[in-house]
């Protein structure tokens, strides 16, 4: 290889002047030039696409120190890193796991992300998980006794056939959860007040209200 750009070199220092040896090289056209700077743009937004920093590296230290919280997770301090406008319902599933709580309509609206703040019933969807960090948060995960034994508000459920596809189920428990610590024995008006924001896609109000019913004859 390297004898033959030697010869190649020698030809063209050896050609007199005017031979087709010393002709320019060809210039590029227009659209050649073109083509070449959208190619390099490409591949330069590609570069950057790689190896951009994750906002997580890229942010300052003191910003990151105020993502990380510790929050009262069903009875356990959980530590986790949350954006300044993510939603509790977003923290629970994305970051912590918790996929019992559902995202229906994800404007407050239908029920099926209820949790308990402080026993309280609330559509985790509609609140901001940096303003929950000294709440105690329930979730249908946390309803569970010591020994894995259900809560006698699922006991119910089941027993009532209320769960039908099962996606309003966690919301509809935890409502009548909340109900039944203020109001042990709720009238079926009462209950159906309570249940009032909990969307049932399948229709099965009546076994739900059965359900609770029955749970707050349970003593």
């Amino acid at each position: 290889m390297t004898g033959d750009r030697d010869e190649s070199a020698r030809r063209v220092m050896e050609a007199p002047v005017g031979h087709p040896e010393h002709a320019p090289m060809a210039r590029p056209s227009r659209r050649d030039l073109i083509k070449g700077v959208i190619a390099s743009g490409a591949a330069a937004s590609g570069a950057g696409t790689l190896f951009r920093a994750s906002p997580a590296v890229a942010a300052p230290l003191g910003q990151l120190a105020a993502r990380l919280l510790t929050l009262t997770v069903n009875g356990q301090k959980r530590r986790v890193d949350v954006l300044p406008q993510e939603t509790l319902v977003e923290t629970l599933r994305t970051k912590l796991g918790l996929t019992g709580t559902k995202i229906g309509c994800n404007h407050g609206e239908c029920g099926a992300c209820t949790v308990l703040l402080d026993d309280v019933a609330v559509c985790s969807c509609s609140v901001l998980t940096h303003r929950v960090r000294e709440a105690r948060i329930t979730t249908i995960e946390g309803l569970e006794g010591p020994n894995g034994e259900l809560h006698k508000v699922q006991k119910a459920f089941i027993a009532e056939l209320a769960p039908q596809c099962g996606f309003c189920t966690p919301g509809q428990i935890l409502s009548a959860v909340a109900l039944l610590k203020v109001n042990p024995k709720a009238t079926p008006a009462e209950v159906q007040r309570a249940l009032s924001g909990n969307l049932c896609r399948c229709g099965a109000y009546n076994h739900y209200l059965r359900a609770v019913l029955r749970a707050a004859a349970d003593v």
